[in-house]
């Protein structure tokens, strides 16, 4: 157990060489001045206080540096994930007992803690295969979904004005109703920050865009004194760096905080799994989903014990070290030791910072969410995907985020159910001078064996398809020429049956017998076969019955008709 849970300790760092370093410095001091303003953005989203960003994104990547496969992965505030976060912080604080004060930063610690946890336990469970339970569409709509609900939350931010209502429609209502309290000198700039986002990503400046407009707006701040004017700013932080802290536990709800660390884990394993496969594919390194548990777990656990929330690979930090030309975690440890510089000699500036740009700053990543060539790509390739793309992205609208959650594993499980539940079942047959079996329907020149069929099921045998298949088998044998004496199921396709399968297969194997039809069974694996035998399913069909494959089998059909002359195709 313990050879399998091997921990990468500093396979980030591994083949280090001081030269790196020339690369790696400019990639943690980029890393920095990009992840700084989302660090002090994102935290609003889940309500927490700006510091709580910064915290996070200097301890998790160290732990990340420490305990992370990749050398190249940078994580930090997600968008999506903080989305997640408001959403499960909200169940908590509601169960909360009435007139205790709930302390966001707590909650948001314990709920870091827990997903640290989930992650550990599912790399001793070997559970990376996680990754894949949520398909590439189901998180595409999603996060379309997370991104409207976001753009939504920033409305207060823009106007100035206090919105009490959640969801969609609701808050787009209230501040209609409220339009007369709109601070429209607040509006304008955030107006005028997410246009300059927007300019400075057209004219591709080589500084990213978020650290142009903190850098503005700063400015601008000191100059016409935004606060004295009724814009509001971020106030005040903490000067100190972050301390270890342990919340009391036992005073919180536990279900919910379990819960809640259940659904902030898969959808940041999801999205972070995404990410890191996309960026392994470009820089060529392979992407181990069980190593990466030890790494985000670890990555996670760190900012909650220092007073943060939970984190996930940043898509905008991993591509500015790409960009740069990063070599290693050294780049996320430059880029740690550069925010504690921040912490600890900005604070004049970072709290002159003002409100509606970090709302144009989370406008902006919001929207960057909505992938819209990949739902172009997606409603291409499949327009069943795409359907369920829409239904996780309206989900998350509709619903809520943490609601959204469960529509989207829902409609991933509908999807699933649905591509195994009426498996394809064709015919076989000869094409005259060629060796092999041929799917009648592809293949016009291929022609039936005089006597026998030959019925290919492509897909498991399992309780929730049992029956369909077995009225499919049935129908394909009542049209069945009446000199028909053999029908032999090629199950060279079917990995798995269980039980009701196999009761299934009796229910055939009777109908057949009925009919004077043998029945027979090719290419079935071992697992399957024993799985018979105890059900007793061979005992009626006759061991005699089940061949290694199809020509066995049509060779005994032939013998057992007292046949020997050509079949289709020139074979015996």
């Amino acid at each position: 157990m313990l050879q399998r849970f091997h921990m990468p300790i500093f396979r980030g760092l591994e083949g280090f060489r001081a030269d790196w370093l020339r690369s790696d410095i400019p990639a943690g001091l980029s890393i920095a001045a990009v992840g700084l303003p989302s660090a002090i953005a994102y935290p609003a989203i889940a309500g927490l206080p700006p510091e709580t960003g910064i915290y996070a994104s200097i301890v998790a990547p160290v732990a990340y540096a420490l305990f992370g496969p990749s050398r190249l992965l940078v994580v930090g505030p997600d968008a999506g994930t903080m989305a997640v976060l408001a959403a499960v912080m909200g169940t908590v604080i509601a169960a909360q007992p009435a007139g205790t004060s709930a302390d966001p930063v707590a909650i948001a610690s314990a709920l870091a803690l827990g997903v640290g946890g989930f992650y550990f336990a599912a790399r001793l469970l070997r559970l990376g295969v996680l990754a894949s339970f949520l398909s590439r569409p189901i998180l595409v709509g999603f996060f379309a979904g997370v991104s409207i609900s976001i753009l939504v939350g920033q409305i207060g931010r823009f106007t100035g004005v206090r919105i009490e209502s959640d969801g969609l429609l609701p808050p787009i209502a209230e501040i209609i109703r409220k339009s007369a309290l709109i601070h429209w000198p607040t509006l304008l700039f955030g107006l005028a920050m997410f246009a300059l986002l927007w300019i400075v990503k057209a004219t591709r400046l080589p500084v990213p865009g978020p650290v142009v407009v903190v850098v503005v707006s700063v400015i601008l701040s000191a100059i016409f004194n935004f606060e004295a004017a009724g814009i509001r700013v971020v106030g005040d932080l903490p000067t100190g760096l972050p301390s270890f802290s342990l919340h009391a536990l036992s005073q919180m709800p536990m279900d919910r905080i379990v819960l809640g660390s259940a659904a902030v884990f898969l959808i940041s394993f999801g999205s972070s799994i995404v990410a890191a496969r996309s960026f392994g594919a470009r820089s060529g390194e392979e992407v181990d989903a069980n190593q990466e548990l030890i790494g985000l777990g670890a990555a996670n656990i760190a900012p909650g014990l220092f007073g943060s929330f939970p984190i996930a690979v940043s898509d905008s930090r991993t591509a500015i070290n790409l960009a740069v030309g990063g070599r290693s975690q050294a780049a996320g440890l430059v880029s740690a030791v550069t925010l504690m510089a921040a912490l600890l000699f900005l604070h004049d500036a970072l709290r002159i910072l003002p409100i509606p740009a970090l709302a144009a700053i989370l406008a902006a990543a919001a929207i960057s969410l909505i992938d819209v060539h990949e739902l172009r790509k997606i409603w291409h390739i499949s327009r069943m995907e795409f359907v369920f793309a829409l239904i996780a992205m309206f989900g998350a609208i509709s619903f809520g985020v943490l609601n959204g959650v469960i529509v989207a594993i829902a409609a991933t499980l509908i999807y699933l159910l649905r591509k195994t539940m009426f498996p394809r079942d064709v015919l076989l047959g000869r094409i005259a001078g060629r060796d092999g079996f041929y799917d009648m329907q592809r293949f016009p020149d291929a022609r039936g064996i005089p006597d026998i069929a030959i019925c290919l099921i492509q897909g498991n045998l399992l309780f929730y398809n049992a029956d369909y298949v077995r009225i499919r088998l049935q129908a394909i044998a009542d049209g069945l020429p009446a000199e028909t004496r053999w029908f032999i199921l090629d199950a060279s396709a079917i990995a798995h049956i269980d039980s009701t399968g196999a009761a299934a297969l009796d229910a055939v194997q009777a109908n057949l017998s009925g009919r004077g039809i043998a029945f027979g069974v090719a290419h079935l694996n071992a697992e399957a076969t024993e799985l018979l035998e105890r059900a007793g399913v061979v005992a009626g069909i006759g061991a005699e019955n089940f061949f290694d494959d199809t020509e066995d089998a049509l060779r005994a059909a032939r013998l057992g008709d007292g046949s020997d002359r050509p079949l289709a195709g020139g074979h015996k």
